[in-house]
C-alpha cells in the first residue's frame, strides 16, 4: 500500500556529522522520512516523540483516497508537541484535545518509550485506537497518554485516523473511480501499523511483538482489522475494550447499498459532484453531511480492503489467530429515562417487543426499583455494545486458535464533571493507562488507584508474552468451556459467567 524509504537509506543521505550526531543524542531518532528529535517526559522516566506524519495529509486531491507516505524532510524535525487532531463529526464533552487545533491535515501518531530504550532494545509495543463512534476523538486525548504504560516496559503508539465523512464515506462516484469506497480510516489504521513495522526499531520496539488495542470505536476497529488481509503480520495480539460485532451498522450494510443511502450527499448545495466535494471547505462539509443525515462514520464490508463480512469471518476461522484481552464494562448503557419502576419498566418492554415482553422481563427482572434500574440499565448496555463485544469473544474462543482472556470492569469510578458513579462506557480507559489524574473533579480513592495498576501491569504483561498474569496479581483464567469471567473491581474476582442466558436470547433474536 505505502513505500518507505529504508532508515539505512536515510542514513546515507545525512552527512557524516549528522548521523554522528543522531547517535550521540538519545532524543533524535532517524525515521523513514527523515530524523526527529523528542522531550522526556512522566518525570523524565519516558521519552516522548510526537506529532509524527505516519501518512501525506489527505487534503485536496487526497481526499477519499488511500493513504500514501508522508514526504521525507531534511534536518531534525521538532518532535515535542502533538500534531492536530482530526475534523470532528461527533464531539464528545469529556474529550480533551492537547493540540494546536482541528485540521484534515492530521495523521500523525506518537510514540512513547523507556527512557533507557536504545535502538536494540526491542521491547514489546502496544498501538492504541482511539473511540468516538469513528466520528470523534483523538490519539492525543491526555487520558490515553503513553507515559505509564511505558514506564512497564513497553512502547506505546496513539495516533489519529481520519474520522466521519472523511474517514468513511462510500458513494457510488467513489466505486467507481477506485473501484470500492469508505474504509479510509481504516486505511489510515493499517498504514499507522505499517509505520509501526518500518520505524519503531529505531525507538527501541519489536516490530515483531505488537499489541493493537483500543476502546469503543477502537475496539470494534481491532475486531475488524483481524479479518483485513493488509493488517496481517502488522500485530500480533489483541484487546478489545468494550466493541466488537456490529452486523446491522457493518455486516448488513454492504457497500453498493451504503452508497446508495449516501448519494444524498450530491444532492447538498454545492455537493453534486465527486470533484466539487474534494474543493470544498471542510466545515462546509461538516454541514453538508448533518444536513444530508447520511451514515457516514462506519466501516463498511467492500469486498476487497474488508473481504467479507466480520462476524462470518470469525465463524468461518479466517481471522487472525492471536491471543485476545475482550471484555466490557458492567454500565455500558443509559437506560430510558422514562423506566422507574416495575410498572414503567414493563410498559416499557410492552412497547419495545410485543409478545416477546414477557421473555425479555424473564432475562431482564424488575420487580423492585433497585431491580429495574438495573435490569434497565443492564439492558441498555446490551444493546449499545455488550452483546456484539460478547460475539466477538465468542467467535474468538471457538474458531481462534489462540488464548483468550474476557472481562468485566465493575469497579464504578467517583462522580466526576461528567458522569455519575457508575462503571460507564469508556470508564476504564484512565485504569488501564494509569492516568486518573486527568480526569477533573473526581476524588480518586486507595481501590481505584490499585485497580489501575493491577490493569496496567495485566495489560502491559498481555502485550510481552500474551497472557496478562504475572507476579503479584490475582490469577486471570483463560476463558473457555468454564465460562470464567475476571471481574475487575475492588477486589478482583472470578466468577463464572452469569449472564449467558440474556446474550444467547439476542443470538436469535437480534436487538434493532
Amino acid at each position: 500500500m505505502r513505500k518507505f524509504l529504508s532508515a539505512i537509506g536515510l542514513a546515507v543521505t545525512l552527512s557524516s556529522g549528522g548521523a554522528a550526531a543522531i547517535a550521540q543524542d538519545p532524543m533524535t531518532v532517524a525515521t523513514t522520512a527523515g530524523a526527529v528529535h523528542g522531550a522526556m517526559v512522566g518525570d523524565n522516566k519516558v521519552k516522548a516523540f510526537l506529532g509524527l506524519p505516519y501518512a501525506a495529509p489527505p487534503v485536496g486531491a487526497l481526499r477519499w483516497r488511500a493513504p500514501v507516505a508522508a514526504p521525507a524532510w531534511a534536518g531534525v524535525r521538532d518532535a515535542t508537541k502533538f500534531g492536530a487532531h482530526c475534523t470532528q463529526f461527533m464531539r464528545f464533552p469529556d474529550q480533551v484535545f492537547p493540540d494546536a487545533g482541528e485540521s484534515e491535515d492530521c495523521l500523525f501518531l506518537n510514540v512513547y518509550a523507556p527512557a533507557e530504550a536504545s535502538a536494540t532494545a526491542n521491547l514489546p509495543v502496544m498501538v492504541w485506537i482511539h473511540g468516538g463512534g469513528f466520528a470523534g476523538g483523538s490519539g492525543d486525548e491526555p487520558r490515553s497518554g503513553g507515559e505509564i504504560l511505558a514506564q512497564q516496559g513497553v512502547l506505546v503508539v496513539t495516533f489519529n485516523y481520519r474520522l466521519g465523512a472523511l474517514g468513511f464515506l462510500a458513494l457510488p462516484d467513489l466505486n467507481g473511480e477506485a473501484g470500492t469506497s469508505g474504509n479510509y480510516g481504516l486505511r489510515d489504521m493499517v498504514a499507522a501499523l505499517e509505520w509501526v513495522k518500518a520505524n519503531i526499531g529505531a525507538f527501541g520496539g519489536d516490530p515483531g511483538n505488537v499489541t493493537l488495542f483500543g476502546e469503543s470505536a477502537g475496539s470494534i476497529a481491532v475486531n475488524v482489522l483481524m479479518t483485513v488481509p493488509s493488517a496481517k503480520g502488522l500485530f500480533h495480539k489483541a484487546i478489545g475494550e468494550s466493541g466488537g460485532f456490529v452486523p446491522k451498522r457493518i455486516d448488513d450494510d454492504p457497500l453498493a447499498a451504503r452508497a446508495e443511502k449516501n448519494a444524498a450527499l450530491t444532492r447538498q448545495p454545492g455537493a453534486e459532484s465527486l470533484a466539487k466535494l474534494r474543493v470544498m471547505p471542510v466545515a462546509d462539509l461538516v454541514s453538508a453531511v448533518k444536513s444530508s443525515g447520511i451514515q457516514a462514520s462506519w466501516p463498511v464490508v467492500d469486498g476487497k480492503f474488508v473481504p467479507e463480512p466480520i462476524k462470518r469471518s470469525f465463524e468461518a476461522g479466517h481471522q487472525l489467530h492471536i491471543p485476545a484481552i475482550i471484555g466490557w464494562n458492567r454500565d455500558e448503557g443509559v437506560p430510558d429515562p422514562r423506566i422507574v419502576d416495575a410498572a414503567s419498566w414493563q410498559d416499557w418492554l410492552d412497547d419495545e417487543f410485543g409478545p416477546a415482553a414477557d421473555k425479555v422481563a424473564n432475562l431482564y427482572s424488575g420487580e423492585t426499583k433497585e431491580q429495574v434500574a438495573r435490569s434497565a440499565t443492564d439492558f441498555a448496555g446490551d444493546r449499545f455494545i455488550i452483546n456484539g463485544t460478547w460475539q466477538w469473544l465468542e467467535a474468538a474462543r471457538k474458531t481462534g486458535g489462540a488464548p483468550v482472556y474476557r472481562y468485566e470492569f465493575d469497579l464504578a469510578a467517583p462522580k466526576s464533571r461528567f458522569h455519575g458513579a457508575t462503571a460507564f462506557h469508556s470508564d476504564e480507559i484512565e485504569y488501564v493507562f494509569g492516568t486518573l489524574d486527568t480526569r477533573p473533579d473526581s476524588l480518586w480513592r486507595r481501590d481505584d488507584r490499585d485497580l489501575s495498576g493491577q490493569m496496567t501491569r495485566y495489560w502491559t504483561n498481555f502485550a510481552k508474552t500474551g497472557n496478562p498474569n504475572g507476579e503479584g496479581l490475582p490469577l486471570w483464567p483463560i476463558y473457555g468451556a468454564d465460562e470464567l469471567v475476571q471481574h475487575l473491581d475492588a477486589p478482583i474476582t472470578v466468577r463464572r459467567d452469569e449472564n449467558r442466558p440474556r446474550y444467547e436470547y439476542w443470538l436469535t433474536h437480534p436487538i434493532e
